[in-house]
């Protein structure tokens, strides 16, 4: 399936370059079909990756001829991303190479304009930055991927794995990437909708107009709070408090809402038996049908799907108080 060009500078995150190796470089012992030809480009002299040196095949200026081309997660999301990675990558979409990047190899891409006017994502923990350093960037904190055709993101770490999935399920079809998955001993598949399970943002400043209102909220969950409810607390306008909300959590003082309610049930679920009307009505959702909706859209599967795959208590006849993982669950 042509050439996989994997993308590499010091400053690059081993795990998200290993696990684009690892998925592209071979094919496993049970499919029969053409494989892709895996180019390591980088400075030849080496570069440094995590702790480990690394000499690559070819320079950057073989990115252009790649078919596909991947960028791993860039360590210093501070920093500026070196000119010649930027112009490299630039330059290969532009020869008609399908670019995708790996957690924060996000800004690469940025950096290079390919996200502009586009959908995006990466790690939760740099969304916000990514979203303010690119403003014409529309960044989704709340996806594990985003495909955009000729131009892919992921988020952080295991959802790596689930982009680089993903690309072989397009190119060969779900039996050979579920052949991959088994391989690699991961689930075969998880949707790039499919929510990042993140902690709440909190303010970094106590004093921060935000840092009492968050955990006031968060308490309040089974009332239906409004923007207007929100900022009378915060004593500011409505105007203003989205700006506060965009610059700490990256996203709107509604999406913000919802997303806690949507934790807020996942908590329920795996931690009681109640009812999905009683967990619609602790989480301020109302009813059970406007909780499976959003819980179905936000998630990824139902709320009683979710119950099942992630009861955190020991199953029927399992004393050991461990919890087991799901092949769903996401790492």
């Amino acid at each position: 399936m042509g050439t996989v060009a994997l993308a590499v500078t010091d400053g690059m995150l081993h795990f998200e370059l290993a696990v684009a190796y690892e998925v592209f470089g071979a094919a496993p012992a049970s499919v029969d079909v053409p494989w892709y030809d895996v180019e390591v480009c980088g400075a030849q002299d080496g570069v440094r990756v995590g702790r480990f040196g690394l000499r690559p095949d070819h320079g950057l200026d073989r990115l252009p001829r790649a078919d596909t081309v991947i960028v791993p997660g860039w360590a210093d999301v501070d920093a500026d991303p070196p000119a010649e990675l930027v112009d490299a990558v630039r330059a290969a979409h532009e020869a008609g190479a399908r670019v995708a990047s790996l957690c924060t190899g996000a800004f690469v891409l940025a950096a290079a304009g390919l996200l502009d006017g586009r959908r995006a994502t990466t790690h939760w923990a740099h969304t916000a930055v990514l979203a303010a350093r690119h403003p014409d960037v529309e960044v989704d904190p709340d996806v594990l991927y985003v495909d955009g055709g000729s131009v892919l993101t992921s988020a952080g770490k295991a959802a790596a794995l689930d982009l680089c999935l993903h690309l072989v399920r397009l190119d060969h079809g779900p039996a050979v990437a579920n052949a991959v998955a088994r391989r690699l001993v991961v689930p075969p598949h998880r949707a790039g909708g499919q929510a990042q399970f993140v902690a709440a943002p909190v303010p970094a400043r106590d004093d921060h107009p935000l840092a009492a209102l968050l955990p006031w909220a968060i308490e309040r969950l089974d009332r239906p709070l409004t923007v207007e409810d929100l900022a009378r607390r915060a004593r500011m306008s409505s105007r203003h408090l989205g700006r506060h909300f965009r610059a700490v959590t990256g996203t709107t003082p509604l999406q913000w809402l919802l997303t806690q309610r949507i934790r807020r049930a996942q908590e329920l679920l795996e931690a009681t038996d109640d009812s999905v009307d009683t967990i619609a009505a602790a989480t301020g959702m109302g009813t059970a049908t406007t909780l499976r909706r959003h819980f179905h859209r936000t998630v990824g599967v139902p709320p009683d799907t979710y119950r099942r795959t992630f009861r955190s208590r020991p199953a029927a006849g399992d004393g050991s108080g461990v919890r087991h993982r799901h092949p769903l669950e996401p790492q």
